[in-house]
């Protein structure tokens, strides 16, 4: 019988875990919906599922689904059921239909209006500044060659200018060069307990241009090719590389639970809203990869509870305090009321004067007879980042999804 009560409990606890793994449909999702510029794989699966980001689920099986270079404006998503499993199809604009269990490809014409294949997030504003973006360990950066002056020994260089690099090794035989400017530090957040500030995680290192070498030496010379900023004297030079970025991003768990804060934002708003990029206090130390997927959440906000505190108490103890605090208070409005004729009559002043000295010394009475405490308020789930590029200790997430605005120091957790 024992054994039995333990089959059904196992078979219970995996039936919920299954369903609580489910995904939810969007009961408001379209029958269909026609690809147009502009679209992403995340935009496009919002509208038939509550968790967008769990796309691979439901498009995995379908290559022409799963990559975003294969659809393209025009095209048409419907959501199907095969064996009771939700399914989305793909039919071109030649009503060819692709589903997502029986995929047959033919060769298909893609016009040139329709050549530019939607992405998986919309990457494009802030594409540059991931490929371009660096953050570093301490003292790293002291490392980089670095420029001691400019041909005409200004204190700023820009495009076009010839600037000279000291500590380039000798053997090095690299020719392009981006330029840094060491910024500011990423620091991890001050526990309560803790009287210092937290351990430093890293230093942002500030894309400022590029630069060719043009005669080796010690110093080099160099010529200024691109300046996003004025090139200063210590600014320091890092081997540039051709290494692509890719806008293709799938989203999937972490492999482990993480937890883990927004330590800033990259446009320094104190609101935080969708498509933002933030700064996560973790990073390939702790197992985040590109593409991870994290709640974020809001909490240790704190409201004053004037009434709670307030309410009369049952206990004849309570009462009786209760009862004293009241005699004290009344004596101290019996004192205040004679204090405030007295002194009416005294310095010749109107009996409106005296009354009104009396209604403010009673309004503080009261005040301090009314008791306050201040009570946390529960955590909140506020929307979803996604990880977009990681380094040592800290990583760049984009919002995805943002319920009301978020804000620095607010939980990442993984879902």
């Amino acid at each position: 019988m024992f054994n039995k009560i333990l089959i059904s409990c196992a078979v219970l606890l995996l039936t919920i875990s299954v369903r609580a793994d489910e995904l939810t449909i969007n009961p408001g999702h379209p029958e269909n919906y026609t690809v147009v510029k502009g679209d992403t794989l995340w935009d496009i699966s919002a509208r038939f599922l509550q968790e967008p980001w769990r796309w691979p689920e439901i498009w995995g099986d379908n290559p022409q689904i799963f990559n975003p270079h294969l659809i393209y404006p025009g095209d048409i998503v419907s959501l199907l059921y095969e064996d009771g499993e939700p399914v989305l199809n793909l039919e071109r604009g030649t009503s060819q239909l692709v589903t997502g269990r029986n995929v047959k490809l033919y060769p298909t014409i893609i016009s040139t209006q329709n050549a530019e294949a939607i992405q998986s997030i919309p990457i494009d504003a802030i594409q540059q500044f991931l490929e371009q973006s660096i953050v570093l360990d301490e003292n790293e950066i002291e490392q980089w060659p670095y420029i001691v002056s400019n041909y005409d020994g200004h204190l700023m260089a820009s495009s076009g200018d010839i600037i000279y690099v000291r500590d380039i090794p000798k053997e090095s035989k690299i020719v392009k060069y981006s330029i840094y400017r060491k910024g500011a530090s990423y620091v991890a957040p001050k526990k309560a307990h803790e009287k210092v500030a937290g351990e430093i995680l890293g230093f942002e290192a500030l894309y400022i241009g590029d630069a060719t070498i043009q005669k080796r030496g010690d110093p080099a010379s160099a010529i200024i090719t691109i300046a996003d900023k004025e090139v200063m004297k210590g600014d320091r030079l890092f081997p540039h590389t051709n290494e692509g970025f890719t806008n293709e991003f799938v989203p999937r768990t972490t492999n482990s639970v993480m937890k883990g804060s927004i330590l800033s934002v990259l446009d320094g708003v104190s609101e935080i809203s969708q498509y933002q990029v933030v700064v996560l206090n973790l990073g390939k130390e702790q197992g985040l990869e590109v593409g991870n997927i994290l709640g974020v959440y809001q909490s240790d906000y704190v409201v004053e509870d004037r009434i709670g505190p307030n309410i009369k108490k049952d206990n004849s103890q309570k009462d009786t305090e209760i009862t004293k605090e009241s005699n004290d208070a009344n004596g101290g409005l019996t004192k205040i009321l004679v204090q405030a004729v007295d002194a009416t009559i005294r310095s010749g002043l109107d009996v409106i004067g005296g009354i009104n000295s009396f209604e403010e010394s009673y309004l503080a009475i009261a005040n301090k007879q009314a008791k306050s405490k201040n009570v946390s308020l529960p955590e909140e789930y506020v929307g979803v980042v996604m990880v977009l590029k990681t380094f040592s200790k800290v990583s760049y997430a984009m919002v995805m999804e943002a319920k009301r605005p978020m804000h620095v120091l607010d939980t990442i957790r993984s879902l």
